[in-house]
């Protein structure tokens, strides 16, 4: 017996849109990293440490080598550490990689990178929870914490993804991330992880934050040094910064999510619950309404992984419907250390998998056993970092509570190559 589905003539038609988002100035990057770090006390012949994270952070290499070149003018000694808990397989060579990914290696930075797994445990948070930090900053006369500031994938604030979380995952490498995720287990996430990230900055020789802010566009809005002991204070009001200018989607109740991509690049979970409104540790597909975090999305289907995530496919048990062709790129290494150092076992289950995205789709929307499927509401993005251009079906476009849209594409039928899969969005 065949399986239902939905014919290619049944479809909702679609059109492309473009969300209207402020632009950000373009910043001088390495006059406010300069001029900032020119205010912190640092000594000629210090070693330094300088944290590179492992997220999409646009301007990331731009900010670290602009750290190392103003430390070298004073005379100090700088190298570059990964910091990002177990990404990259949890190995040195791993971890070099990523940042590689990212423009930044020794010759780029004109620094060394320390990819050392080693920790030493510096203390306990409040809760009880072991504080690690990796053990060459440790050895170092300080470490100057580079991060972006959004707001988390699991919880919300005052503090989120900032310079705190860098202090307590980044430098706690993979035993670090791994211990305060089995507490979480029973104390939130939210808790293990900024209590730990305070403990790290009591204890740990941490010189000063530099932190970024990007809009809704992934500009970078916003660039400031940070020191010591304004780190916790300041966080606060970027996070609130951070959160104001976040992309989202342009409406609340979607029947088909279509994802272009995910990848660590683009979130921690691969694509960002605070976008799709689905928690890496569970989540509803009910196709009734019920009280949950918006949007409301019954269906996720996800295309394709980022080149930049190197394989790992942790989040993508978030979706209902994948490809072949993704299942086939996943490095199962890498992809079962993130989900099992984070506790998020449902991160790298495998969706229902098929072998093109027009079969996909017509069995997603079967699924959803709407009386008339061309009236689907639909919605297609490349990923959840990239949601200022959109393909909405007919649907949505209708729905007088989408928020202002401009047209890129007029409205007609899903636009698939030979082979059955969806052209490029843009």
């Amino acid at each position: 017996m065949p399986n239902p589905t939905v014919a290619l003539d049944q479809f909702p038609r679609t059109a492309v849109v473009r969300q209207r988002f402020p632009r950000a100035t373009e910043l001088d990057i390495e006059a406010i990293v300069e001029a900032g770090l020119a205010k912190i006390p640092f000594k000629s012949g210090e070693r330094i440490a300088i944290t590179a994270g492992s997220r999409g952070i646009v301007n990331v290499a731009r900010t670290v080598i602009a750290v190392v070149a103003a430390l070298k003018k004073r005379g100090v000694l700088p190298f570059i550490l990964p910091a990002m808990g177990s990404h990259g397989g949890a190995t040195p060579e791993g971890q070099t990689e990523v940042i590689a990914t990212w423009g930044i290696t020794p010759e780029s930075a004109g620094c060394p990178i320390v990819a050392d797994m080693d920790v030493t445990q510096i203390g306990e948070s409040i809760d009880g929870v072991a504080a690690y930090c990796s053990t060459p900053a440790l050895r170092c006369d300080g470490i100057v914490v580079v991060n972006r500031v959004k707001p988390h994938t699991d919880f919300g604030g005052p503090y989120g993804s900032g310079l705190l979380k860098m202090m307590a995952i980044g430098l706690g490498k993979q035993i670090g991330a791994s211990a305060i995720h089995h507490a979480s287990a029973r104390l939130g996430l939210a808790k293990s992880i900024i209590n730990v990230g305070k403990e790290v900055l009591a204890k740990a020789p941490i010189r000063c934050g530099v932190a970024l802010v990007e809009n809704a566009v992934h500009q970078t809005s916003h660039v400031e040094v940070i020191a010591r002991n304004q780190i916790e204070e300041r966080e606060q009001a970027l996070y609130e910064q951070a959160e104001r200018s976040m992309g989202r989607l342009p409406i609340d109740n979607i029947d088909l999510l279509i994802v272009d991509q995910i990848g660590k690049d683009v979130s921690g979970c691969g694509m960002d619950p605070n976008v799709i409104g689905r928690s890496i540790f569970g989540y509803s597909a009910a196709l009734f309404e019920t009280p949950t975090t918006r949007p409301i999305v019954r269906r996720i289907f996800v295309r394709d992984l980022t080149p930049d995530t190197h394989g790992n496919a942790s989040g993508l048990g978030m979706a209902d419907f994948t490809t072949r062709r993704l299942v086939d790129q996943i490095n199962w290494e890498v992809t079962l250390m993130n989900a099992l150092t984070s506790l998020a076992v449902t991160a790298a289950k495998i969706p229902i998998c098929l072998e093109t995205d027009r079969e996909i789709i017509g069995i997603a929307l079967a699924t959803l056993a709407l009386p008339d499927p061309s009236r689907a509401r639909v919605v297609r993005i490349r990923d959840t970092l990239s949601v200022e251009i959109l393909e909405l079906s007919e649907a949505c476009l209708e729905d007088s509570t989408v928020r202002a849209l401009e047209p890129a594409r007029p409205l007609g039928g899903m636009q698939f190559d030979p082979q059955g899969n969806l052209n490029v969005l843009f």
